[in-house]
């Protein structure tokens, strides 16, 4: 990047790694040194919480707010009964209004923590974009925004262009939804002022075609920024784990499981995520970048400590370092751990004559408990877990000849199931 920024946020999105593109740098950093400059970016409600591969964004909203300009959180209420076709193999299964509804409001629990709400110049503002599409006429629509866009140059856009190559179905539903992000754009500057879009960098052709159809419609400036679509060092798509994907609310993923994701982070990507996902100072994220040996190690657990404080608060992440000392450090149960209640008459008991063990105890499968803990995906991924010496319960490996685990110790209290050094649960026998 040659551009040198006179604005702060141009210059933390350069700086930290958040920029892949820009429509004018210039006129951009002008803009934002002129004023407040509000800018928004679009969530589809596909979820009741969004996961760490929307966080890049969310870092931008918030870094838009401290250096005093305005953040628009728009909700895609109108276009998640759409679903964007971007990159995506297959049509998105369709949600009712009240799904909907329920996704926005668990997802609002997100933002409440990235930025202030309120009626103050910087101020963040929650918006939806069914306020303007729900009571849209279909035939003045076509006739005043469908005029403006070109079919061919449509096809042309890499979303699109990947599925048709790949002789992949693209319904005409999924092919409007870039003329409705785009008008997005449009009434969200006609009504707000709005006049940045950012975005991930493959949401390039929708925030052009914006920019376009506000220009000609309105005739006023905007710009558009993209970030870079991340995947780790060794190529993996950010925001999935093992386990699934990895939440922003608490009710979908605990602090400690959310905090562990951080602390498995790969040598490798521990300084660009401290810059991206903290706000720690630039030599800090790069003096911790570059340690090596046990040193990286605790600049790991540096980045799980803030990146937690942001999302759970800075004693949740406390909680999570002090559960994982005790768990990998003195061999502890850890209170904070992920807890499962399974019901004993959801388990299928065998007695001990019939595993040549002590007559008058029951058993159960050490590969379902692994399962019900989320520790392994299947029975198959269970029974690997324990041939290879990776499965224990209380500490202790699962004998792969007997691989069964006494009621007996289920009983007693909670009994914690390890999956390997890295992955711990808890179980408890709730009757």
């Amino acid at each position: 990047m040659t551009y040198h920024p006179k604005s702060d946020f141009m210059r933390v999105m350069i700086e930290r790694g958040f920029l892949a593109d820009c429509t004018d740098y210039q006129g951009l950093d002008e803009a934002l040194i002129a004023g407040v400059v509000p800018a928004y970016i679009g969530f589809d409600a596909t979820a009741k919480s969004l996961h760490v591969g929307s966080l890049i964004q969310i870092m931008m909203l918030r870094w838009l707010q401290k250096c005093g300009h305005k953040p628009l959180v728009l909700m895609g209420g109108g276009t998640t009964k759409v679903g964007d076709p971007s990159f995506r193999a297959d049509e998105r299964p369709l949600l009712t209004p009240e799904q909907i509804e329920a996704n926005i409001s668990g997802i609002r629990q997100v933002f409440d923590k990235y930025v202030g709400f309120g009626e103050g110049p910087s101020d963040a503002l929650m918006l939806n974009n069914a306020e303007w599409l729900d009571n849209l006429n279909y035939l003045e629509f076509l006739r005043d925004i469908g005029r403006h866009f070109s079919v061919n140059r449509m096809l042309s856009f890499e979303s699109v262009k990947s599925r048709l190559d790949r002789e992949q179905s693209l319904s005409f539903l999924e092919f409007n939804y870039m003329i409705l992000q785009a008008y997005d754009f449009l009434e969200l500057n006609r009504r707000y002022g709005c006049r940045l879009q950012m975005g991930g960098s493959d949401q390039w052709g929708n925030i052009v075609n914006g920019i376009d159809l506000t220009r000609r419609v309105l005739d006023h400036e905007v710009y558009g920024l993209t970030s870079p679509l991340l995947t780790t060092s060794d190529g993996k798509k950010m925001g999935k784990s093992q386990n699934g994907a990895v939440w922003l609310n608490e009710d979908m993923l605990s602090p400690y499981e959310f905090w562990q994701f951080w602390r498995n982070t790969t040598d490798a990507d521990v300084g660009r995520f401290l810059k991206l996902y903290t706000e720690l100072p630039l030599e800090e994220c790069e003096r911790l970048g570059a340690l090596k040996g046990a040193g990286i190690n605790e600049a790991k657990i540096v980045l799980a400590n803030e990146v937690t404080a942001l999302c759970h608060g800075r004693e949740a992440a406390e909680a999570a370092e002090a559960t994982a000392r005790e768990v990998f450090e003195r061999g502890g149960m850890g209170e904070d751990l992920p807890t499962f209640k399974l019901s004993s008459k959801d388990l299928n008991w065998l007695a001990g004559d019939l595993l040549g063990a002590s007559s008058g105890k029951m058993y159960c499968a050490a590969a379902t408990l692994f399962v019900e803990a989320k520790l392994a995906n299947s029975g198959k991924d269970a029974k690997r877990l324990i041939s290879e010496k990776a499965a224990l319960v209380n500490d202790e490996v699962v004998d792969a000849s007997v691989p069964f685990v006494c009621r007996d110790v289920l009983e007693a209290g909670p009994t914690k199931l390890s999956a390997g050094k890295k992955r711990h649960a808890l179980v408890v026998l709730a009757d």
